[in-house]
């Protein structure tokens, strides 16, 4: 393999290893919006450690596949970064850097504590002092603008041109024409629209994932996204002269995922 790119399951509300399309979309309707903490905003360590272990088990599969010298790619949420970061460098990874994807396009989901106040059995005067005294202070929550993409590498064998001389990897393209050189920020809006793409809540663009697989990796490659969603990642890689694997259990987003790419593969795009 010559390079994994992933958005796998951020283990926040209810995108976890029991991710269910059904589930989410119900949850969605109700609240307008999935939670980056758990039901209540109660702070839990378990989530962290459950995501870590999820995705060694992950990066444990994806590690024997893939070229020494090759590239991993994982987005995340950035309270569990390190969760991610940790779990990769278990596997056999080696961390060599935290990008950022930034969309400038999140919710805030801070709230304030007026109604709890409210609720408290104390006389009314201390009831206005209190609130007074917060002056709608909020949770700590500030507005989202970037997801994290922890990025790894598997150990090369020897030199980077010994290990480019054998396994053809290992080296990043940052020289493109008419194009700025690119730093760890990448700038992409959100998809406005889940369109013809159905009704995936994570989608990336493909821009970004094509800028991703276009400096990490090499033409004739193959790309492996072990959670292929609706196949952001495969259509990046066809569009980069690169070959690709997709893995998705979801049935409605791997059948928009092959007829995505069916569409894709026989247009001259």
């Amino acid at each position: 393999m010559g390079l994994i790119a992933t958005d796998g399951p951020y283990f926040i509300d209810g995108l976890g290893d029991d991710w269910s399309h059904p589930t989410l979309r119900s949850r969605e309707a109700k609240a307008k919006v999935i939670g980056g903490m758990p039901v209540g905003m109660r702070f839990d360590p378990e989530q962290g450690k459950k995501l870590q272990q999820f995705y060694k088990n992950v990066f444990n599969a994806c590690f024997p596949k893939s070229k020494p010298g090759s590239y991993l790619l994982s987005f995340s949420q950035p309270r569990l970064t390190h969760r991610m970061a940790i779990a990769a460098e278990n596997a056999g990874y080696e961390i060599k850097d935290v990008l950022i994807w930034q969309h400038s396009g999140g919710q805030g989901k801070a709230f304030t504590q007026n109604h709890f106040i409210e609720r408290m059995n104390l006389p009314n005067e201390e009831k206005e002092t209190l609130l007074k005294s917060l002056d709608n202070r909020k949770t700590p929550q500030l507005r989202p603008e970037f997801e994290t993409i922890v990025l790894a590498q598997k150990p090369k064998e020897g030199t980077f041109v010994e290990n480019w001389k054998k396994w053809g990897v290992g080296l990043v393209k940052l020289d493109f024409p008419n194009r700025l050189q690119p730093t760890t920020i990448f700038r992409f809006p959100k998809p406005r629209s889940r369109g013809r793409l159905g009704q995936h809540f994570t989608i990336k663009p493909v821009k970004l994932m094509c800028s991703l697989i276009e400096i990490f990796s090499v033409s004739g490659d193959i790309v492996l996204d072990p959670f292929d969603g609706t196949g952001t990642t495969c259509e990046a890689a066809v569009r980069c002269g690169r070959k690709y694997i997709g893995i998705e259990r979801e049935h409605e987003y791997f059948a928009t995922s092959k007829n995505r790419l069916l569409e894709l593969l026989t247009s001259a795009f």
